[in-house]
């Protein structure tokens, strides 16, 4: 086994390791500049504002296209799920309703007497087909 000195995998390591700290460090010492910090605040703020007229710009095209933007599409979905939900609670009082209405209509109104009975055998009419 080569020592560590001549191994070039391990001279590649070390080599790797030194600049990946070095780079670090530089990072590090960057990021805590507060000219770092201004700047990278900028940077969001513009990208912000554009992402902002990019909406804009958007609205309109769809405008003039005739088509709805997203924020109309999430107003009519709102709307739909309220319009849903009401019809719902109609469907509910109307089931509640009818159900009250067919039980007290059937228990309220007393049913009539049979007093009528079947006729009985013996004077009943021959069958077709036969006669006296």
């Amino acid at each position: 086994m080569a020592d560590k000195g001549s191994d070039p995998v391990a001279l590649w390591q070390t080599m790797i390791g030194e600049m990946e700290k070095g780079f670090n460090a530089l990072a590090n010492k960057t990021m805590s500049s507060p000219e770092f910090s201004k700047a990278m605040n900028q940077a969001g703020g513009a990208s912000a504002g554009a992402q902002r007229q990019l909406g804009d710009v958007m609205e309109k095209y769809l405008l003039n296209m005739n088509l709805p933007s997203r924020a109309q599409m999430i107003g009519m979905a709102e709307r739909l799920q309220n319009i849903e939900s009401q019809l719902n609670e109609i469907k509910v009082m109307l089931q509640q309703m009818n159900a009250a209405a067919s039980s007290s209509m059937y228990a309220s109104a007393p049913r009539p007497p049979r007093t009528r009975r079947p006729p009985a055998a013996s004077a009943a009419a021959p069958p077709p087909g036969e006669s006296k």
